[in-house]
Formats: structure tokens, sequence, C-alpha cells
């Protein structure tokens, strides 16, 4: 059965996620860190890709990118893949492959998961045990949406604004928003949508994608959405 291609379109945020192979570690230092970080800011920029966020975790990593173009997201993955390969593999005096095949990804209805999904991939590190809190990991771009720092990697997506009017009021906003926490069936259905590779929305949302792409955009009819964010969870 041939394998089903990518769905991208440009002008939506797309969730992506790139594993180790076989679970590996994809870093051996805080410098193989910053240098993905500084990859990832040097092809967005060439391939008109907007980061909205992202989390390096010990063997994977994820983004919230919007691009521009169709092929401007998978143009941007290989390069980063590629370069970052051959980097780490003269670094640890390896040889082969580093990435569990393609990267996996998918569309998010953006008022209804944008946010949620920018809390989702913030946690990451609390999930895993690695951190307390959000606030505490340094390897994602929770820092720079609660004012503890400037990440020139991040795009903010203009939905962002709508959390206060200003500075401030967006940083306490998210903070809060992310203390919060995300439910489990809203963690379920953002891994999975993404592994899979299916659109993540609702019935309106599925059906405008389909006019804009040949690839089908869902599995199934969508279900009933969930709430941004789940207090308490």
């Amino acid at each position: 059965m041939a394998r089903l291609p990518r769905l991208t379109v440009p002008g939506y945020p797309h969730h992506v996620i790139q594993r180790g192979n076989n679970r590996q570690p994809i870093f051996a230092s805080d410098s193989d860190r910053q240098r993905l970080l500084a990859l990832l800011a040097e092809y967005a920029v060439e391939f008109g890709v907007a980061i909205h966020a992202y989390v390096l975790m010990g063997n994977h990593f994820h983004l919230l990118a919007t691009p521009s173009t169709t092929e401007g997201l998978p143009r941007m993955m290989q390069a980063v893949g590629r370069r970052y390969v051959r980097y780490f593999n003269d670094r640890q005096g390896r040889s082969g492959t580093l990435w569990e095949g393609r990267y996996r990804s998918t569309l998010i209805e953006t008022e209804r998961y944008l946010l949620v999904c920018m809390a989702y991939i913030d946690l990451n590190p609390v999930r895993a045990g690695m951190v307390a809190q959000a606030r505490d990991f340094p390897w994602s771009s929770h820092g720079h949406y609660i004012g503890q720092r400037q990440d020139r990697l991040i795009t903010p997506h203009p939905l962002v604004w709508t959390l206060g009017n200003t500075p401030f009021a967006r940083e306490a906003a998210y903070a809060d928003m992310v203390h919060a926490g995300v439910g489990a069936a809203q963690q379920a259905a953002l891994t999975d949508a993404a592994l899979r590779g299916w659109a993540l929305g609702g019935p309106e949302f599925v059906a405008e994608l389909q006019k804009q792409t040949d690839r089908r955009p869902s599995q199934m009819r969508a279900g009933r959405p969930f709430s941004r964010v789940e207090p308490g969870a």
C-alpha cells in the first residue's frame, strides 16, 4: 500500500513531531540543542515558515509552525534534518541515520487548538518528569511567552495577541493557561493526529481543507470539539 502523502497546506498551523531512530537520544549536549535551534532559525527564514512554538526533548522534538507555501515546511525539515545529522554524526563519531523515518505532522484548527497545542508542547518536559513546571525547562519556547527571555526563533501567531492588551497581560494569561494544564483527551487527540497525519478540527474546518488539497484531510468525520483547556487537568 502506498504511503500516504503528508497533509501540508500553507497558511495553517502544523504540529510537527520528529523522533530519534529507535527512540535513541538526538542530543548529547546543550551545544547540540543550540545547533538544532540555529538550523531551524536559518531555514525557517529561507523557506518562509513561521515557528510559533517548540520543545527539544531527549529523543524527539515538537514544532508548531505555519508555512507560507506548500513546500516550505517539508523543505525546511529536510534541510534541518540533513545538516543536523551530519553535524551530530561528526561530533559523535558515528554514521547512519538518526531519525525515525520522516517527520510526522498534522494541520490543526487555529481557534480551537493552537493555544492548546502550544500548552501541550510546553508541558512535554513536565509530563516526562524532567521538570516540575514548564518554566523550569530551558529548551522550549515557553520562556519566550511568559517574559523570561526573547527567542529569535519564535514568530508569535496572531491568536496570541488575543490573550491580553499588554505584553504583561498576555504573559500572565499564557502562564496561567499552561499551569491549568491540558486534559488527557486533548493530549491524546493532538498526539494521535500528528502521528497519523489527519487534520485536527471540526467538520467545517475539515471541509474547508478539502477544497484546498487533493489529499483527504480526515480519516473520519470530525466529532465534538474539545474545549481549549480543561482547568485543573
